[in-house]
């Protein structure tokens, strides 16, 4: 089994198969009248397991560190329920675990906050915390994610298997530490779970008694935390030769000068300034950033090191970032030497006043009406919002309202966000400004720690190639919701439908401070569903595009775009700015929001338009 650091080898007498997925029914009679196969324990023997299971110490208070889906080194300790909490530890790859969470979120949603918590946490060696914590929001929402990259809690908690569930009462004492049940073993699935075993020790603490049954032997993957990391394909790595190609290909979009990174990564005099730091976010695979869950969605702009990459790094890193000869560097990247990303803009307009910013406190939304009117229908295939100081800029969206009327996400364009890219469309494709129409830019700016001003400009590219498909954009969600005060995984929804064949082009998510996961699907008139994006971790800091090839995602007319997004309203959110109030939409940043926004063209339009490309408008 391939458990990324799972080891899964089990002593003497101990079965050595994996759990099929599926069973022949004539196993079944044999393991209910004790008869064992293939190294499999009868039930008599599991029963004197059970009897023999490691006592529950009558310890104090424990606690320890994680880290949960952002990437945040957190504490045991503040994801605690008034009643308890349920660790319930698992890997990707473990069959075990993957059957028994499904169950862990029934439990959760039955005994919700604020009585009990629940955490599903990983600890797959290799296991990636985007994909994890995927698993996690797809077969338990209601429960909340964390990794254990190092073992201290699972060593903390006494655990040494997936698939065992920690109970600690209101003191955070353990009270139970064993299985779920019985259903889900070594030898197969039981047609009947036996004893709830879990279920019963909440229930047990719910009621204030102690634990009937404190401790029960548990069938999953042996944790392993000390997995030797892949070996590099490269004997002698050196800056010039081998590094630098990755950095720039996975870094410097941001990691540059006056790029949106706290650092440039262009030379080894930067690296070895940063290289404790470099080797942890990218062994943990916290950088290069991706928050969309890599089981679903085939995107062309993924990042992400693959292990011989990272390999590659850590293996530098080790032998003292060695800077080989410079002769060996690839050939600078052009965007470096550019000051667009589109290209050389057709025509910039600048908001006519400087942003002067504080140094220090909350700054609320900023509005600005670009002042340029547009009398005629205008083509734009590349838009680029520029800000001077980006470490200023937190994000920025761009609309077309009719002159006079206020910003609406309805008239939604594109935006600029941490890590986001520039709008670039394929030839052939456009957007349209409408005759009448206004540029309208609302701009969140955070403060740095001194006072500085900023001068925010947008680039338009016209086309250069006859406009054949007009870039659409339809949007699903929903503004009429009330997340309840300590929540941590409310649900909200909002879904629409194309009215017309559709080529998708990519997908957009958008929350604020209490988003935590979004999951995007589709369904044909047909009734075929499938997941199209989940962002199990979605950060308000790191927000990113998720872009399909050139050919895009057909969907026929009919189909309904549905998005579900979870809000962790409770205290255990670090970035909530007040879990004791319920929350609702608006447009501040304290507000929420839920969007899933699909770009799209219409399928077989072809409008045949040729365009000035001096000016965007269609020649006539």
């Amino acid at each position: 089994m391939r458990g990324g650091g799972l080891d899964c080898a089990r002593g003497a007498g101990e079965s050595t198969g994996h759990m099929p997925r599926t069973r022949s029914l004539a196993v079944v009679p044999l393991l209910l009248l004790g008869v064992a196969g293939a190294g499999a324990p009868t039930l008599r023997a599991q029963a004197d397991a059970a009897a023999t299971a490691p006592a529950v110490a009558a310890a104090g208070a424990v606690d320890a560190t994680l880290t949960d889906g952002r990437w945040s080194p957190r504490r045991l300790s503040e994801f605690a329920g008034t009643t308890g909490t349920v660790v319930f530890f698992t890997a990707i790859d473990c069959p075990i675990a993957q059957r028994y969470l499904p169950r862990i979120g029934e439990l959760a949603r039955e005994f919700a906050p604020p009585r009990f918590r629940f955490l599903v946490v990983n600890t797959g060696c290799g296991d990636a915390l985007v994909d994890a914590a995927a698993q996690q929001v797809e077969a338990a929402p209601a429960t909340t994610f964390g990794k254990d990259f190092d073992g201290a809690l699972a060593r903390a908690l006494g655990v040494e298997r997936t698939a065992t569930a920690v109970v600690l009462d209101g003191e955070r004492r353990v009270v139970y530490r064993g299985r779920v049940d019985a259903q889900y073993r070594y030898a197969g699935t039981m047609p009947n779970p036996g004893r709830a075993d879990l279920r019963a020790a909440l229930e047990d603490v719910a009621a204030g008694r102690p634990v009937a049954v404190a401790a029960t032997v548990v069938e999953g993957c042996r944790l392993d935390f000390g997995a030797s990391p892949a070996a590099a394909t490269v004997a002698e790595p050196s800056f010039w030769r081998d590094v630098l190609p990755l950095l720039q290909q996975h870094c410097q979009d941001c990691h540059r000068a006056g790029g949106e990174g706290p650092f440039a990564l262009a030379s080894p005099a930067d690296c070895k300034s940063h290289l404790a730091m470099i080797g942890e976010v990218v062994t943990e695979r916290r950088m290069p950033p991706w928050y969309g869950s890599r089981a679903h969605g085939d995107f062309v702009n993924v990042r992400g090191l693959d292990d011989s990459q990272r390999a590659l790094i850590t293996a530098w890193i080790a032998a003292g970032a060695p800077e080989g000869n410079a002769a060996d560097a690839p050939s600078l990247r052009t965007f470096l030497q550019q000051q667009w990303r589109i290209g050389e803009p057709d025509l910039v307009l600048k908001v006519p006043v400087p942003i002067r910013l504080p140094a220090e406190g909350y700054l609320p939304y900023k509005y600005f009406v670009l002042p340029y009117h547009f009398e005629h229908d205008t083509w734009v295939e590349g838009i680029e919002i520029k800000p001077e100081l980006k470490n200023s800029l937190h994000h920025c969206n761009l609309a077309r309202v009719q002159w006079g009327q206020p910003f609406s996400q309805d008239g939604f364009v594109t935006g600029q966000v941490p890590g986001g890219d520039a709008m670039v469309l394929d030839p052939g494709t456009a957007v349209r400004i409408p005759a009448g129409s206004a540029l309208v830019l609302q701009a969140h700016y955070v403060t740095t720690g001194e006072p500085v001003v900023d001068r925010l400009r947008v680039g338009l590219r016209f086309p250069r190639t006859t406009v054949d498909r007009e870039l659409r954009v339809l949007i699903a969600h929903d503004s009429r919701f009330e997340i309840p005060a300590g929540a941590p995984a409310y649900p909200v929804q909002g879904r629409r439908t194309l009215k017309t064949a559709a080529r998708g082009i990519g997908l957009f998510v958008h929350m604020h401070l209490r988003g935590r996961d979004m999951t995007v699907t589709s369904t044909t008139p047909d009734g075929g569903d499938e997941t199209l994006l989940v962002v199990p971790n979605y950060n308000f800091d790191w927000q990113q595009s998720y872009r399909w090839g050139k050919a895009g995602r057909l969907f026929p007319a009919g189909t309904r775009i549905a998005a579900l997004a979870h809000f962790d309203n409770s205290a255990s959110n670090p970035f909530n700015p007040d879990p004791t109030v319920p929350v609702h939409f608006g447009q501040e940043t304290v507000d929420e929001m839920m969007y899933a926004f699909l770009f799209y063209t219409q399928d077989g339009e072809r409008l045949g338009l040729a365009i000035d490309p001096h000016t965007g408008r269609v020649v006539e």
